[in-house]
């Protein structure tokens, strides 16, 4: 210090800088996050909304609500909470066993061979149908269709759960098929 009681200029400019080069850092994400909900640009956004059935259309919305809510949670492979995180299958029996009170197996495969009936095309799906994408000639991912071209899943490490259009380029090009088990 000086005899007037402040710091030395060259000390002033160090405390300044190094400053600014703490609130630099903090100020920046060391996590580049991705997007939980984009514009949808679907073909399908135009079609009515599909229930199930009059009968299971509560259970339907139920499902909805429920997926959508989980949107934005972290993935975690093997993951099956909010708390934990979720991989894909994780996040579909979550659902339904929240939602429908249904148990599914933790597989997207098993999930494809359970009862149901089976959906082959896009524009047939109904809201809550499970989605399965065939991704190295095996199913391997699984989501919950929303309706209008959208559907929720847990795509990928070091992504969340989120809404994507069904008939984007990616998703369109691996579609196997859905499968509606609330009729």
């Amino acid at each position: 210090m000086t005899a007037s009681g402040r710091l030395p200029a060259a000390t002033r400019l160090r405390v300044v800088l190094l400053g600014t080069v703490l609130l630099a850092g903090c100020a920046g994400s060391p996590h580049r996050r991705e997007p939980t909900f984009r514009s949808s640009h679907s073909s399908l956004a135009n079609l009515p909304a599909k229930a199930p059935s009059a009968a299971s259309a509560g259970t339907a919305n139920d499902v909805l609500f429920r997926a959508i809510a989980l949107v934005g949670t972290p993935y975690h492979w093997g993951g099956n909470t909010p708390d934990g995180g979720f991989d894909c299958s994780g996040l579909v029996d979550y659902i339904y066993r929240q939602a429908a009170d249904i148990l599914l197996p933790h597989s997207s495969r098993a999930m494809s061979e359970v009862d149901g009936r089976k959906v082959r095309r896009m524009t047939e799906l109904a809201s809550g149908d499970l989605v399965f994408f065939d991704i190295g000639g095996d199913i391997s991912h699984v989501g919950v269709y929303v309706g209008k071209g959208r559907f929720v899943h847990a795509p990928n490490s070091g992504g969340t759960v989120r809404l994507d259009d069904i008939d984007g380029p990616y998703w369109r090009d691996h579609f196997a098929f859905g499968k509606r088990l609330l009729d």
